[in-house]
């Protein structure tokens, strides 16, 4: 199977993102200084580039302080087709990151849970019991040590 093509980025479009990676607060007449546009001429960019889906500009928060005290990776082995599991882990709303994958698990879903009880309930009830699901395990998060979404552009 074929990689999707990356979308094509000019360096200014690039300049932009990564800019925003560093904080996404950041003014558009801030990031035009740096990448030698207007303020302008930066919004439209940034408008095109979420639109398109390049990219999303988002207020990450730390769920402990938000009343979410139970983080935790799930393995999921299924039979049959994995798109689907896929998608109903992704309706679920306690589920934040979902992703196909190869090894010795099928997909990856992260959750955010308010406890352990709902964790419990969430895979028991709602994870476990969706067709196709051979087996789940569950890695609790105990500390977060690091998490960066600036990573830049190709």
């Amino acid at each position: 199977m074929a990689r999707p093509k990356s979308a094509a980025l000019d360096d200014v479009s690039k300049g932009i993102i990564e800019q925003l990676q560093q904080d996404g607060r950041r003014s558009y007449a801030d990031i035009g200084k740096v990448v030698g546009l207007s303020e302008a001429a930066v919004r439209q960019r940034v408008q095109k580039l979420t639109e398109s889906g390049v990219m999303q500009v988002v207020a990450v928060t730390d769920p402990m302080q938000l009343g979410f005290y139970r983080q935790a990776m799930i393995g999921i082995r299924v039979t049959g087709d994995t798109t689907r599991v896929a998608e109903e882990l992704g309706a679920m709303a306690s589920v934040d990151y979902v992703v196909l994958t190869a090894g010795s698990f099928d997909i990856l879903a992260e959750v955010v849970c308010e406890s352990d009880d709902d964790l419990i309930e969430l895979l028991n009830h709602r994870i476990r019991a969706i067709s196709g699901v051979i087996s789940t395990e569950t890695f609790v998060y105990l500390k977060l040590q690091k998490q960066f979404y600036n990573w830049g552009t190709r």
